[in-house]
């Protein structure tokens, strides 16, 4: 397993991490019970993962509740990072039970701390972007939980780069806890990340941590192009997770099969070590109902791919380079001459600029 600092802290993570929508039965994930999740997370801490994410709202509560028996049981608290999230809503007629404001946060954090059975949690991390919640209540409310010592750090999901940039402005001027985290969704057939979030969190240092990075299982290469998934499967149960265009998503797809093909490797395997390898990701959250699927993701962190395959990959996959930042790239790596002075290596076989206005080439 490979290791690496989880964001802008001195914590090690796992390059690969456990999800946990699939224990409980309220997602419709996988509704995995406490032998499973106990054997799940003994499982992936034999194998080096350490880092282990969940939420509140998976399941409403359950999710964290049967993982704080499993740690219970297994005597492995202190050995594992474990991650929580809060502000999605645990109540579907209290509406002070959502949202990022101190009291919800407040009780939040004493929830899943009942629930996990700790007195902390390692990152804490905000699901999403209030709109009706002031910023500084919410990131006054997360630098006291860590100054109580409920919480060791803090991270930010879902949230736009200009909101994530508003955040730790705001946090840097009071003097404030950072958020050291971004868990943002991500695969080769939701590539929207590397827009402009990706070279944001490069810039500040923030850990990226990839959730759904098989798109909702589709990258595992079980659905035929033509035809229904098979019975039993994620896709089949709880249909399209995250938004991408089919007939694109099965050509990614066939190249994954011809990649893990020259490896012995899965689509899978071949979609996680492909993610592993990009820009700011800090760890690429993993989750599957069966051991032996899970075994499988995990042998990715194992799976070296060449520059071949990395061709290949890209090619099939570039969505294509929108405004502005096409225009930031043509600026700085074409019209600019100083690149090619300060960083002459990037240049020698010509550069690596294209006219990227025109997308991908057909």
């Amino acid at each position: 397993m490979e290791y690496r600092r989880l964001g802008n802290s001195g914590l090690i993570v796992s390059a690969l991490s456990l999800g946990t929508m699939q224990f409980g039965e309220g997602m419709n994930m996988g509704r995995l019970g406490q032998a499973e999740t106990t054997e799940q997370i003994k499982f992936v801490l034999d194998r080096g993962i350490n880092f282990i994410d969940t939420a509140d709202v998976y399941s409403r509560g359950e999710s964290e509740t049967l993982i704080g028996q499993a740690l219970k049981d297994l005597g492995v608290r202190e050995e594992i990072v474990l991650a929580t999230k809060v502000r999605l809503p645990m109540d579907d007629d209290n509406f002070n039970r959502s949202g990022s404001t101190r009291v919800n946060i407040m009780r939040g954090v004493e929830s899943s701390l009942k629930r996990l059975q700790t007195d902390y949690i390692d990152l804490y991390q905000v699901h999403g972007w209030d709109s009706n919640t002031p910023l500084e209540e919410t990131v006054r409310t997360l630098d006291d939980l860590v100054r109580q010592g409920k919480v060791r750090h803090i991270g930010l999901s879902n949230y736009m780069s200009w909101q994530a940039a508003v955040a730790l402005n705001l946090q840097r001027e009071l003097n404030l806890e950072p958020f050291i985290t971004a868990q943002m969704y991500y695969s080769l057939v939701g590539r929207d990340l590397e827009n402009d979030f990706m070279q944001f969190c490069e810039y500040t240092g923030m850990g990226i941590l990839v959730w759904s990075p098989l798109a909702g299982g589709f990258l595992s290469g079980k659905y035929p192009r033509d035809g229904k998934p098979e019975d039993g499967t994620r896709y089949a149960e709880a249909g399209q997770f995250v938004m991408f265009e089919h007939d694109r998503a099965h050509d990614v797809t066939d190249v994954l099969r011809e990649v893990g093909n020259r490896h012995d490797a899965s689509p899978a395997r071949v979609a996680l070590a492909w993610t592993m390898s990009r820009p700011a990701v800090t760890s690429v959250i993993i989750g599957a109902r069966k051991l032996e699927h899970l075994d499988d993701n995990i042998k990715a962190a194992d799976l070296k791919l060449t520059p071949e395959d990395f061709e290949a990959i890209n090619k099939v996959s570039d969505p294509g380079t929108p405004y502005p930042k096409w225009m930031v790239l043509q600026l700085d790596q074409a019209e600019d001459p100083r690149p090619k002075i300060l960083e002459p290596e990037r240049f020698a076989d010509g550069g690596p600029w294209e006219d990227l206005r025109k997308g991908p080439q057909v």
